[in-house]
């Protein structure tokens, strides 16, 4: 599951690339739209990753939380 982590880096470079790619091809008479659409691509890949592993890791703790109450309790 650790390259889970890893992978939304990824994203990240891929994102960055890309749009430096799009400023520096920007005023050529063909504008890079391609270069635009994956780096917004990778860069909303990349939050919407690091937000739903915020929250599975939280709901990850709050259940081993909440599992090791019930044994106490038991």
């Amino acid at each position: 599951m650790n390259y889970l982590n890893i992978t939304k880096y990824i994203y990240l470079i891929v994102g960055a690339v890309m749009t430096y790619d799009a400023i520096s091809k920007w005023n050529e008479p063909e504008k890079p739209w391609l270069q635009v659409i994956i780096a917004a691509t990778a860069f909303f890949t990349y939050f919407f990753r690091s937000h739903f592993a915020k929250k599975f890791e939280e709901r990850k703790n709050q259940n081993q939380k909440n599992s090791q109450e019930n044994q106490s309790n038991s």
